[in-house]
């Protein structure tokens, strides 16, 4: 075909979704990429040209709207990335709704790892656990503690997210697409943030108060009361109990969560790094997420809950607390509590990561950031 008509010919002509004057609608054509609009040739025929009259594509209307909506959650150079500003507000939200969900199947795990084998066993199972609490104390029963992981849970879950995104933003290529290796490592390093400025003081007030409510005279009135007693008695190191045992359960677990579902995502999105996720796909990987570091990592946080409790004075640190469960109780021991905190997780796990999604897509419509 002459090079005259090139412009129009079937290989290199106007975009699949050209319409008449009314320029692209879904996909920008390949050429506007590239190089400029060619100039109007005048066709050696009155029919081509009103057919080249017709297919006048608009480009660059295209190209604006498409700039427009990225914007918001692109950084210069095209990259896709999330502002730890946002990042930190959406998973503070996302943090207190799930928590408020989630809590009583956390407050069955916690009792069940309580009920130690050294004493005859209070629960004989989960169901058993959940009967006995709301004969003893009525459905509020099974919320108690909420105040301690409900304040501690929405900045948690804020600086989780924000130190996420702080540490891996730099990381990301020219897509905005992060390379597992890397996202472990971040989701480790944002676990350990949350558990030396979040999770190791909380946690401990939330089991210290659940362990209060098994005694037969319970010493401690609600959350403020009970923050007060403990520091009193044992001074802020007090609300630190077990640290070593968080730093290694959070880190963990953190990194198993984000590689899990950074794997995933990238699985999901394979050559086609925009491809938007349905808040369901989104659940799912953060479900499985959150069952890989639940089977991953469950021996620690067994160890983190008793070196927590009221109890804890019997262990000399973390290492004699696993070895005394190991000699005492035997290596089931160090998986009690998996299955409720199994239910627990992947909902949790997958709450999260859904509410995180769509507050981040919320705020990049009225927050523009560079």
């Amino acid at each position: 075909m002459s090079s005259l008509y090139k412009p129009f010919s079937v290989s290199d002509g106007p975009c699949k979704d050209a319409t008449w004057r009314g320029g692209c609608k879904s996909q920008q054509h390949p050429a506007a990429m590239s190089s400029p609009l060619p100039q109007p040739l005048q066709p050696p025929s009155a029919s081509l040209g009103a057919l080249a009259g017709a297919f006048t594509p608009v480009h660059s209307m295209c190209a604006g709207k498409r700039r427009f909506a990225a914007g918001a959650a692109a950084a210069p150079g095209g990259r896709k990335i999330t502002h730890p500003g946002k990042a930190i507000l959406a998973g503070g939200i996302a943090g207190g709704i799930e928590i408020c969900i989630t809590f009583p199947t956390e407050y069955v795990k916690t009792q069940l790892q309580l009920d130690e084998r050294a004493n005859p066993p209070r629960y004989r199972g989960i169901g058993d656990c959940v009967k006995l609490t709301v004969q003893d104390h009525g459905l509020r029963g099974l919320y108690r503690g909420l105040s301690s992981l409900l304040y501690g849970s929405i900045p948690k879950s804020a600086i989780r997210f924000g130190t996420f995104e702080l540490l891996s933003n730099p990381m990301r290529d020219d897509t905005g697409r992060l390379d597992n290796t890397r996202s472990l490592l971040c989701g480790l390093g944002a676990g350990i943030a949350e558990a030396v400025l979040v999770v190791c003081p909380m946690e401990t007030l939330k089991v210290k108060l659940i362990h209060d409510q098994c005694s037969l005279h319970p010493r401690y009135r609600g959350f403020f009361h009970g923050v007060r007693e403990i520091v009193r008695d044992q001074g802020v190191r007090g609300t630190y109990q077990g640290l070593t045992a968080t730093l290694l359960k959070q880190g963990s677990n953190q990194a198993i969560r984000f590689y899990v579902m950074n794997l995933l995502r990238n699985w999901y999105k394979g050559d086609d790094p925009t491809r938007e996720m349905h808040p369901l796909v989104t659940a799912t990987f953060g479900a499985t997420a959150g069952a890989a570091s639940v089977f991953g990592n469950t021996p620690l946080d067994v160890v983190k809950t008793r070196m927590q409790g009221l109890e804890a004075h019997r262990y000399k640190n973390t290492l004699d607390c696993a070895f005394q469960i190991l000699k005492n109780e035997g290596p089931q021991a160090f998986y009690k509590g998996t299955v409720p905190r199994l239910g627990r997780v992947c909902l949790d796990v997958a709450i999260v990561f859904v509410l995180y999604e769509e507050v981040v897509k919320l705020l990049n419509r009225v927050w523009q950031t560079d």
